[in-house]
């Protein structure tokens, strides 16, 4: 349960912002009690409002694979700021972003900034459209491409914790070209390109999903979709935002050897700051304003002291960095496992590199079908137990945690202590 600052805090909150929050997963509405209210954050740690100290599995959603308050990038940031917040005109390191994010995702031979994964994903879809002259975009069951309204039908995440994964306020003509597949189910988008092929313009996919919790792709399913693709004409969108920098410098497309057409990043990419990019094929991309027809903007695009932010972070990602984070991921994902195990709670450990899941439910989740189908309540419980341990978690059981490669011998430790006494009670 929260602090009596961060209750009291929540409760001046509901009276000005609806549900108290400004992103509805940091409601708690899904494990139960008030949310944290966090003061500041280092390295593996946030501080609540009242001084106490928590491991962060949550890192601002995927962003912090260097740990809170890195000083190279605060220095970045620092420095930035003090020539100017915001300029609305171009600068040079857009430019040495740009360049940078290219040579790191070979399959991006041109990229346009942007300040959200929402906007990313919208706008490389809108691209997609205009480029092929198609209208219909499929997407997956569970899948989370941000709030643009056509992309919020299945969406897992939010939606799907808060129980509307329709959102109300989408008008049915937003959704009528989005087709939605099972996610590791082939056979389900074959179907779909055999009666519609000829009027979809895209696949969207998470490449590993983050946002029913973390679910890998099936052997093949990726290099499917990639064939499928050319086959019919469609573009292959792969949504990065959270694997993107996290799993590879290269991204999942790197570590799954699967070109797309088009790549959105978020996250990661803005060192902790709102920034985000799509990119792809030179041909596809020169048909954005101002060289094509498909129009996209925005005022702090490229916004000098978030492309600072992500610079800096890009250049601390090296191959020795995600070594460490894939032995710390290998140590939390065994030591989980054997704490359940040992309490005798029925949970299965999901984990690609930094990013993963601990699903109360038997067997390996595939599917939204699956993840559905894991025990909330007793995911809620575990939470509650972390939490008054000393270890924050996703909110929810369908959203995926994050390492840093910050968290050290010592905290996995503690995080492994904790876990045996929260699995005890989440048996109920």
């Amino acid at each position: 349960m929260a602090d009596p600052i961060s209750r009291s805090l929540h409760e001046r909150a509901l009276r000005r912002i609806p549900g108290g929050v400004n992103s509805p997963v940091r409601a708690f509405r899904a494990v139960g009690g008030d949310p944290v209210y966090v003061s500041r954050a280092e390295g593996p740690h946030l501080w609540g409002a009242d001084g106490t100290r928590y491991i962060d599995y949550v890192g601002s959603w995927g962003p912090m694979v260097l740990g809170h308050a890195h000083p190279a990038i605060l220095r970045a940031i620092t420095e930035a700021a003090a020539m100017g917040t915001s300029y609305g005109a171009p600068t040079e390191r857009e430019v040495l972003f740009a360049e940078a994010l290219c040579e790191a995702v070979p399959s991006m031979e041109k990229v346009r900034l942007c300040s959200s994964g929402t906007e990313a994903c919208m706008s490389a879809l809108r691209l997609a459209r205009g480029f092929t002259g198609r209208d219909k975009v499929l997407k997956f069951e569970g899948c989370y491409h941000g709030h643009a309204d056509f992309l919020l039908v299945k969406a897992g995440s939010g939606a799907a914790t808060f129980g509307v994964p329709d959102s109300a306020g989408v008008p049915e003509a937003a959704a009528r070209n989005t087709l939605t597949a099972r996610f590791n189910d082939l056979d389900s988008v074959r179907a779909l390109f055999a009666a519609q092929g000829s009027e979809i313009a895209a696949v969207i996919v998470e490449p590993v999903v983050g946002n029913m919790g973390c679910v890998p792709p099936a052997p093949g399913f990726l290099e499917g979709l990639r064939a499928l693709c050319t086959e019919h004409g469609a573009l292959l969108v792969i949504d990065e935002v959270m694997t993107g920098f996290r799993l590879a410098r290269g991204g999942a497309q790197a570590v799954f050897s699967v070109t797309p057409d088009l790549t959105t990043l978020g996250k990661i990419v803005g060192g902790g700051l709102p920034l985000a990019a799509f990119g792809g094929r030179a041909e596809i991309m020169d048909c954005l304003a101002p060289l094509g027809p498909v129009y996209q903007a925005g005022t702090l695009s490229g916004n000098p002291v978030a492309t600072a932010a992500g610079l800096a972070t890009l250049a601390l990602l090296t191959p020795d960095l995600y070594v460490t984070l894939e032995r710390i991921g290998a140590r939390l994902e065994a030591g989980l496992r054997d704490a359940a195990r040992a309490a005798g709670a029925t949970v299965t450990v999901q984990r690609v590199g930094a990013m993963w899941t601990v699903f109360f439910t038997d067997g390996p989740v595939r599917s939204w079908d699956d993840a559905r189908g894991a025990d909330t309540k007793a995911f809620a419980r575990w939470h509650q137990g972390m939490l008054k341990r000393g270890v924050y978690l996703p909110p929810s059981q369908w959203e995926a945690a994050f390492h840093s490669v910050t968290h050290d011998d010592a905290v996995l430790d503690a995080t492994l202590a904790a876990a045996a006494g929260a699995f005890r009670e989440a048996r109920g």
